[in-house]
């Protein structure tokens, strides 16, 4: 999968984790040199970072959700 850098922003969290996935399986196979590892490195760090920005996300919005009253339950009597 070639991935392009700008094009990492827009991954899904499932395919960042996709493409992180097959960097690491084609650097511990050895199947690219010293350079391209290097490159792929540093891709999968920008992978990293986008899914745990995702996950953040994520996160904050069950926090929200969790903290918010409860406005659809039965009402009690005053």
């Amino acid at each position: 999968m070639k991935l392009a850098m700008k094009d990492i922003e827009n991954l899904s969290f499932e395919e960042a984790i996709k493409a992180l996935t097959d960097i690491v399986s084609k650097v511990e196979t050895g199947q690219i040199a010293l350079q391209e590892s290097l490159a792929q490195y540093e891709k999968g760090m920008l992978l990293i970072r986008h899914c745990r920005g995702i996950l953040k996300k994520a996160e904050q919005r069950i926090e929200k959700i969790s903290t918010e009253p409860d406005t659809a339950g039965p009402k009690e009597d005053a």
